[in-house]
């Protein structure tokens, strides 16, 4: 009999239209061409709920509850059960039954957890194959909150220091525990104890090169009918360093250029903006557009992509996004991390203010440098970066890699 797997995402995995949903959409979708697979998710929004059929017609089984709980809440039982705060948060009844019951009624052989906070439904006596996606290092993401001061300074370092105890466990008793990028997975190699024999490997972010294809798009009509130039920035725009990005680039980048070019426009295109951001609407040459139905016309309209991110965690899906649709992206260290990308080939990498205000005016400058800059840039992620090629090594991580993974042992 075949060996089914246990899916333990902590979003669900449709639409592919965020950073997360994107690769845990990619990782279901090879999954269930190994075996049934069965899921466990969450729905947040009423979006979700509308996209259940997709899940339903996926997976060999589903459980989705509402994520409802309210942080303070969450907060509270953290605080009496000595746990992270994002093991409460992401903590249903409905799911820990499910994935009780499945274990019980089919064959299971492997169980992935997509993100650390699903592994905290993992029973204790698991004896089967244990795939832990940790995507990247959160404990070290709340260190770096910590560091950054505030009122909630001691709550962040709080959730980092717990955090790595539990990422720590989750690593000791996984089969396989996987990381976005050489980088993080070094970094979490460096957190834990001496005696911790983990095996840790990376399996990195992949691109949809066809959705984006910029053969197949036109420019938004807003970035074709205004002059410029047009800058663009896309992501989940109440995720903090998205947020402390978009600021950075309206308050402290922007203005400089529109010295220089005083029509310049900057667009963030993203749900949900925080209040920080829609303040910026219409102010400077900002434009805030929220959700859209497609970036990729945004992509396309722009003359410069920026990714301005001061903190970043793994490989940013954004930057693969605006490489594949051939634009120049100008971006820091830190947006770069995990893609093996060179600095003036492929893209232009700038730390400070100044020296991202003068490597834009520099491309603004050069129309042909900047199309030759997109142009290596889509040839690398078409090369080196589609899904296919990033998953060529699941079916051996989730042990079904050969005739023998599918037959039971007797």
């Amino acid at each position: 009999m075949k060996r089914e797997i246990l899916f333990l995402a902590h979003r669900l995995p449709f639409p592919p239209d965020r950073g997360d949903k994107i690769r845990s959409h990619h990782l279901l979708t090879e999954l269930t061409g190994l075996a049934p697979v069965h899921v466990a998710c969450f729905a947040e929004t009423a979006a979700d709920r509308a996209g259940e059929h997709l899940l339903a017609e996926s997976a060999a089984s589903y459980c989705m509850p509402t994520r409802s709980k309210p942080v303070a809440f969450a907060g509270i039982e953290a605080v009496a059960r000595g746990l992270p705060v994002l093991l409460t948060a992401f903590h249903h009844a409905d799911i820990a039954a499910f994935v009780t019951r499945t274990l019980r009624e089919r064959p299971i052989g492997t169980i992935y957890v997509f993100s650390g906070q699903m592994g905290q439904y993992v029973p204790r006596n698991w004896e089967g194959r244990l795939v832990v996606d940790l995507v990247d290092v959160d404990s070290a993401k709340f260190e770096q909150y910590s560091r950054a001061g505030g009122l909630i300074a001691g709550v962040h370092a709080r959730e980092a220091r717990l955090l790595r105890d539990y990422e720590a466990r989750l690593a000791r008793i996984a089969d396989r525990t996987l990381l976005i990028s050489e980088a993080e997975a070094a970094l979490l190699r460096s957190r834990l104890p001496a005696s911790n024999t983990a095996q840790i490997e990376v399996l990195g972010n992949g691109i949809d090169a066809a959705a984006f294809d910029p053969a197949n798009w036109q420019r938004h009509d807003a970035l074709s009918a205004e002059r410029g130039p047009h800058f663009v920035f896309t992501g989940q725009m109440d995720y903090a360093p998205n947020v402390a990005g978009v600021v950075r680039m309206a308050r402290r980048v922007l203005p400089a250029i529109r010295k220089v070019h005083p029509l310049a426009q900057f667009h963030v295109v993203g749900r949900a903006p925080a209040a920080e951001v829609r303040e910026l609407d219409g102010k400077g040459g900002v434009r805030v557009w929220g959700e859209v139905p497609a970036v990729q016309p945004f992509l396309a309209g722009a003359d410069i992509v920026v990714v301005p991110l001061e903190l970043a965690r793994g490989i940013q899906n954004k930057v693969l996004e605006a490489m594949a649709m051939a634009r120049p992206v100008l971006l820091t260290p830190q947006a770069a991390t995990g893609i093996d990308i060179a600095d003036g080939e492929h893209v232009a990498i700038a730390a400070s203010d100044a020296e991202l205000v003068r490597r834009a005016l520099a491309l603004l400058a050069d129309r042909p440098a900047r199309e030759a800059l997109g142009r290596a840039a889509r040839s690398f992620v078409v090369g080196k970066m589609c899904w296919s090629a990033m998953l060529a090594g699941l079916p051996k991580i989730v042990g079904h890699a050969g005739p023998d993974t599918c037959r039971d042992a007797a």
